[in-house]
């Protein structure tokens, strides 16, 4: 690691004027910032470090009904926060199924929006990457790529967006609030991260200085609250990151879907938020066979970049089974393994 100067700013402004220079990275959880800075990845001439903005540090319920939830949230006092369990039940258990305790206990809601890649060869700083090094190539492509991505990818760049927490997020139409220089503005989650294209270093809008100050659900995502589950499928049963995962959240009346919020994790440089599959369910039988139509429409456009051609199949079946775990209910208690679909131990109650 290289020196750098180090900063704690007492106000907003003061952190977004001392981030706005040049070599400048935030520090709030720092459990990817500092990775990425041990390995040579990132080497940021200024830490600007906010956690002792208590301005960051909240979550608030909105006169609408939404909730506003503060950049500096930990992952897990949110996913423990009784009240925000009981009304996002699969925001809760996308949370508690990421990395490890300990992880959780530091890992920020902003941060978590910011994560980088876990592409091996991002992280290798011997091979071509186009996203950490812009024009040298991927070293993906051709290479060990059983884990990128199927959906929206290019030839530069075929890695995937490593969140559990982003998945349920895009699902419920959640808004990210940023603070800049030019003021406050707020971007749908489904437009902040961006797909590689020609320019896979390019993952979001921000400007120098600017700061996630919060995220925002609508007050409508809390009616599918009955109906909503995350599925992750990974290599191991905890601290691995999804092969293939899915949020589903339905609204059903009288046997038939009446609203329908879905994504996918693992399958694209950003979480995926499949339209055309809520599209088709809109209106249909809350039954298997509308789930197999579903999950059919949202991999209509999927295809390999290597070696991966498995990873669509598999999540039509996973994104099936989180439908089928939709319409059964949200469990009274969040599962004992956090949306493993091997659990089936009743573990915390959302109201407790």
């Amino acid at each position: 690691m290289r020196d750098f100067d180090y900063i704690r700013p007492a106000t907003i402004s003061d952190a977004i004027a001392a981030a706005a220079k040049p070599g400048s990275s935030y520090l709030a959880g720092g459990t990817n910032l500092l990775d990425l800075m041990k390995g040579g990845i990132t080497s940021p001439e200024r830490i600007v470090d906010i956690t002792r903005l208590p301005e960051l540090n909240r979550i608030e319920r909105l006169d609408d009904g939404g909730v506003r939830i503060g950049a500096l949230i930990r992952n897990a006092d949110l996913a423990h926060d009784a009240a925000f369990a009981s009304a996002y039940p699969a925001v809760a258990e996308a949370l508690l199924s990421g990395a490890s305790a300990q992880l959780r206990n530091a890992a920020t809601v902003g941060g978590n929006l910011l994560q980088r890649t876990r592409c091996s060869y991002f992280y290798d700083t011997a091979s071509a990457c186009n996203k950490r090094d812009p024009g040298t190539g991927c070293g993906a492509l051709g290479g060990e790529n059983r884990l990128h991505a199927v959906l929206g990818w290019s030839d530069a760049c075929i890695a995937t967006h490593p969140s559990d927490f982003c998945v349920p997020l895009v699902a419920l139409d959640a808004v990210v609030e940023i603070e800049g220089k030019a003021g406050r503005r707020h971007v749908t989650l489904e437009q902040f991260h961006r797909l590689p294209g020609d320019t896979p270093q390019l993952e979001n809008p921000l400007e120098p200085g600017d700061l996630i100050v919060a995220v925002r659900l609508p007050a409508e995502a809390a009616s599918f609250r009955a109906n909503a589950r995350y599925l992750k499928v990974r290599e191991r049963t905890s601290y691995a990151f999804a092969v293939v995962s899915a949020a589903a959240a339905l609204v059903i009346d009288g046997g038939k879907i009446r609203g329908a919020r879905l994504a996918l994790g693992g399958v694209a440089a950003k979480p995926w938020r499949a339209r055309s599959a809520e599209a088709a369910l809109l209106g249909a039988d809350a039954d298997e066979a509308s789930f197999v139509r579903a999950a059919d429409a949202a991999m209509a456009d999927a295809s390999p970049s290597g070696d991966n051609a498995f990873k669509i199949e598999l999540a039509r079946r996973i994104l099936v089974r989180a439908l089928m775990s939709a319409r059964a209910g949200t469990p009274e208690r969040l599962p004992a393994l956090p949306a493993s679909p091997f659990s089936s131990i009743p573990g915390a109650r959302h109201d407790a």
